[in-house]
Parts: structure tokens; sequence; C-alpha cells
């Protein structure tokens, strides 16, 4: 078992990652960054733990070796946030984060000397922004997706800004939050040691409760308080960034302050719109034609090129251009509207309003029945080939056409499902 272990650990690793909603295609430059994060023996031990939360006894357990060895490679594991640690009943649990939002980034939301950050950014690069099959399954599949963009609340209109419900506002994350944690932006500081990155503010990357909690104890991420992490989003917004956070409506654990030409979310938004690869806001823009000029200011400010300039069929001037919107590309974020200087652009509802998960459990069930990983929820934790057969006969009876659509229906993705979740 041991040699086993050590001689196919990060495939077993990249296995493990891909049984649930957010894996990581397996490729030549996957095995090649797990090498950089973890040893082949600590990729191995790691392809063997539950997705959910787990105690030193259940992985002392699992892995056959002592409560004291087992701790020993729990907090390493943790020290680097390849696993995120917290309390639950006065007991230390550990939970092993997915690629994304979660370890990838985690890796390069401080500067390190333990591990070349260059080559794993080099890396990171190729294995996200050249080859697509990773960002395709993280962001393509399925409705349900990862991440939603929140709106710019200085945008909305007066009528709208008494009407916006809290859990669209990035404010009211920071506010409601237990713990938070800042730490550097990981799209930037990747592109940075690729010689791509833009001039907009590092250290902006929010986290909070658990994942906040973990990684300021492990020195990954800097404690703050609302009233700090309330003046970095105030700086982000007046640079044009949009908060991009994880898509639930409680127990958020990040928002990113997301620029178009760095980040992973907006460089998916550009290559796969009209797939929906982010939740957006419940609004769109409407634009003034009688009150626009053609300026163009805010089609560079637009994150994912949704807006851009078309003739204004003027016939006193004929070279005149108007700003044109491509709603299916649209976050609803709300940035172009403090870029027009003639206030030619207002948020206006959207017809069809956006499902947003009740948390992430909600969020991550919602994934798993989409993509046909159910049944490895179910069975969780449960390596032996029994349940690993009864994983693949529950994924095969999901994906069957008609429990397939029923499944699917808004009705009991959202509802159902959260009504089950809240009684749990």
């Amino acid at each position: 078992m041991a040699h086993r272990t050590l001689k196919s650990g990060y495939r077993d690793l990249a296995d493990r990652l891909n049984r649930f909603p957010q894996g990581a295609p397996p490729s030549e430059l996957l095995f090649k960054i797990l090498s950089i994060l973890l040893t082949e023996r600590e990729a191995g031990l790691v392809a063997q733990l539950p997705i959910r939360g787990f105690t030193c006894k259940r992985a002392s357990a699992i892995w056959g070796l002592s409560e004291a060895e087992a701790r020993r490679v729990l907090e390493g594991l943790a020290d680097r946030a390849v696993l995120l640690d917290y309390e639950e009943e006065g007991e230390t649990r550990y939970i092993l984060p997915p690629p994304m939002a979660g370890f990838f980034e985690f890796s390069l939301m401080r500067v390190r000397s333990d591990i070349d950050q260059k080559a794993l950014s080099e890396l990171f690069y190729h294995y996200l922004n050249v080859e697509e099959d990773f960002v395709r399954d993280l962001f393509v599949r399925g409705e349900t997706q990862l991440g939603r963009v929140f709106v710019d609340e200085r945008a909305l209109p007066e009528r709208e800004a008494l009407r916006v419900l809290d859990y669209e506002r990035a404010s009211e994350v920071v506010r409601a939050s237990p713990a938070i944690g800042v730490g550097v932006c990981y799209c930037r500081h990747k592109m940075a040691h690729v010689g791509r990155a833009c001039d907009a503010p590092m250290d902006n990357c929010m986290t909070f409760g658990t994942a906040a909690g973990s990684l300021t104890r492990h020195g990954v991420a800097r404690r703050i308080d609302a009233s700090e992490c309330l003046d970095l989003l105030a700086q982000a917004r007046e640079r044009g960034l949009v908060q991009f956070g994880e898509n639930a409506r409680e127990g958020v654990n990040f928002i990113c302050n997301c620029c178009g030409c760095c980040c992973e979310a907006m460089i998916a938004a550009r290559r796969f719109g009209h797939l929906r690869p982010v939740h957006t806001t419940n609004y769109l823009p409407a634009l003034d034609a009688s009150a626009c000029t053609g300026c163009g200011k805010c089609v560079p400010a637009c994150p994912v090129a949704a807006l851009g300039l078309v003739a204004a069929h003027d016939p006193r001037r004929p070279a005149s251009k108007t700003a044109h919107l491509d709603e299916g590309m649209c976050l609803g974020c709300g940035v172009c509207v403090g870029a027009c200087p003639r206030k030619a652009i207002s948020l206006v509802v959207r017809a069809e309003r956006v499902i947003t998960p009740l948390n992430g459990t909600h969020r991550v069930v919602m994934m798993a029945l989409e993509r046909g990983t159910f049944g490895e929820l179910l069975v969780d934790g449960q390596t032996h080939f029994g349940h690993r057969a009864v994983a693949a006969i529950l994924g095969a009876l999901f994906r069957m056409p008609p429990i397939k659509q029923a499944l699917a229906s808004k009705q009991v993705k959202s509802r159902y499902l959260e009504a089950l979740i809240a009684r749990a």
C-alpha cells in the first residue's frame, strides 16, 4: 500500500479531486503543479481524505498512522494552506478545499520562499490560461457556478439602492463576517511572475469566516477589521475593479477584487460569456442614446468586453458612434456607470431574477446534481471498491434523462434543496 501511494500519489490526488464538482482535469501540467505544492507521499495521503470536514483521529484511521504522526502531517499541510483547519465543538477539524477557489490561490496569496513561486506561476498560467480544460470544467459545466458578481452599490439608482438585498452587497458580507483576512491577489501575483500583470492593487484578496480564520492563523492572510476591509472595497471600486465572490447568500468565504486582464473569472467570462461561466447580478446597464456622445470611455472599463461602439446612424453626423451593450456577456457589475462622463448609463433590474444558492452546501449539491457527481457526495470518504461501485451506480442513475430532467428543474435545485438544507 505504501509503495502504491508513493508511486502514484499525484495521480491518486487528481482522481480524488475529480470525483467532486470542482475538480482539476489531469495533465502533465497539473502533476507538475502538485509536485511543487506537495510531496508525492503527501499527495497520496491527501487523496484518501473525505470532502467533508474530518478530525485528526479520522485521518489517522484512514492513513493507518498514529494520531501524533497524522497531526504532524495535517498541521504541515495547514501551514501551507493545502488544508484549512477550524474549530467545531471544541475539536480541531480539517478540510481539503477545492483547487479553485482554494489551494491553488492560497499558494500565491503571500510571498514565500519555501516554493518556487515563479515556476508555479508559469505552470498555473499555462494550465489555466493556455490549456482550456480546467477553466471549461470549472466555469462552464452545469448551470450553477462557483462564483457570482456583486453590484457596485454606488451605481444603483436611489430607488434600487433601497430595495437591493443584503446578500447582493459586498459591504454586507464584510459587515456580517465574524473574521476577515486579506492577502495578495493570486491572479495578479501569478501574472506578475509571467510579465503580464496590470498596475491594479495587489493586497485586496478578501477571505471571510472559516477560511479567514485558518488563513490568518497560518500567516497566509492578514487579519483585518470590517472598517479596513470596507476601505479596501472602496479603493478597488475607485480603480474600476469588480467584486467577484462565492456563489452563496450566507457564509460567503471569499471576495476577489478583479480586473479584466488578470482575473481567471473575468477571463473565463470573456471567453465563454454566453455560457454563463459566472453568476451575474440582478441588474443590467440601460444606455441613454440621446445622452451618449460615443466617447468610448465605457468600453475599456468593462472587464468582459460587453460594451462596444457602433454607428449611431445620425444623418447629421455620419461618422458618429454610440455605445452598444451585449446583454448576453454583461455581468451587471455597474463599473460602466461610473466610467461614463455623461451619465448616459444607469442600472435597471433584469427581467429574470438570478438564483443564488443559500450557502456553500446548497451550491455544492446543486453543482453535483448537474455534473453527475452526486453519488460521490453520498459515499464521501468511503474509498473501498464497494462504495466506489455504489457511487458509479448512483452517478449513472442521476444521469438518466427523466431523473436528470427533474433534478435540473429550478424548483428542485432552489426551493426544495434549500428547505432541506435549512432544516438540517
